[in-house]
């Protein structure tokens, strides 16, 4: 973790941080989901470096280290992809492998889509590439209490988070999305409620870990969170190309993964219809994965990415 440079560059008038490890020609940009930030990254960013890839993970604006975007209810994917454009120029870098986790897949395919000649693979953990016009339809085939559904309500979430500290918070998301069900609340319950104090934490997730993400949520706070990506899961990316992802893809799912029960998704992926719009597509299946795979087993997603980045550099 000492070897982790950590910097700084001004895009979009935002001061954007990103964590920076290794040399090289060839480099591997890691896109956070949520509750995370760079930090969840660290395992492969170190293994990647070592086999000889320079690692970079950005803190997306609003999270982590960089800087709240002016107007955080106006934030888009798009400006997401700005951001990451705008790094990458600032970098002189003409091209990269892209690593996304959770929602920082959307990005990660949607900038493979719109920029193919900067990107010389991806690699995703627990979402499958859909198309751009494609929209959820959470709302209408779960139940009112389940968690995207609430936290896409302006003030509930904010109203549930502010109760505890940040620290507390992310604690109790990495718990309640570590299991196989879906987090549903009831009528009268909120989303935090979901979780005991007295629950530990995942094996695999620390103490020290736990630090490392609340300090940097206390920093930040939860505003651009709760809105990218629940409060613009819907949007209309304004995405007329040709919706077929041309770049190889290497899509990793944790058969534990909550993500599996979302409606349809076991299915979307096991048909093979994800070839259709992939077709350079691998899938791979950890069946003791759960949603955060790359901190729970960090090896063998370490030798699936450096697998893949040796048969695509």
């Amino acid at each position: 973790m000492d070897q982790i440079q950590h910097k700084y560059i001004t895009v979009h008038g935002l001061n954007l941080h990103f964590a920076d490890i290794g040399t090289g020609p060839n480099v591997v940009v890691f896109l956070h989901g949520f509750p995370e930030i760079w930090y969840s990254w660290r395992h492969q960013m170190i293994a990647v470096a070592n086999a000889g890839y320079r690692a970079i993970a950005p803190d997306f604006r609003g999270y982590g280290l960089s800087d709240p975007p002016p107007e955080p209810e106006k934030t888009t994917f798009h400006d997401l992809i700005d951001d990451l454009i705008g790094i990458l120029d600032a970098l002189a870098i003409p091209k990269v492998f892209l690593i996304g986790k959770d929602f920082g897949c959307r990005p990660a395919y949607m900038f493979a889509l719109l920029h193919p000649e900067r990107v010389s693979g991806v690699v995703t953990l627990g979402v499958p590439y859909t198309p751009p016009t494609s929209r959820p339809q959470y709302d209408k085939s779960l139940p009112e209490g389940f968690y995207i559904n609430r936290w896409q309500e302006p003030g509930r979430a904010e109203a549930d988070f502010e109760r505890l500290d940040a620290k507390t918070v992310v604690r109790n998301v990495y718990i309640l999305f570590s299991r196989s069900e879906l987090p549903i609340a009831a009528e009268n319950q909120e989303i935090m409620d979901l979780v005991d104090l007295s629950t530990p934490l995942p094996p695999w997730f620390t103490e020290e870990d736990l630090e490392a993400y609340g300090k940097l949520y206390e920093k930040s706070g939860f505003r651009t969170a709760l809105r990218v990506p629940y409060r613009v899961i819907k949007e209309d990316l304004g995405i007329t190309t040709d919706p077929t992802v041309k770049v190889p893809v290497l899509c990793i799912m944790g058969n534990k993964d909550y993500s599996f029960k979302f409606p349809g998704m076991a299915d979307y992926i096991n048909s093979g219809n994800l070839k259709e719009f992939v077709p350079n597509l691998e899938i791979v299946s950890l069946p003791e994965g759960t949603h955060f795979v790359q901190e729970q087993l960090p090896d063998q997603i370490n030798e699936l990415i450096l697998t893949f980045l040796g048969k695509h550099k």
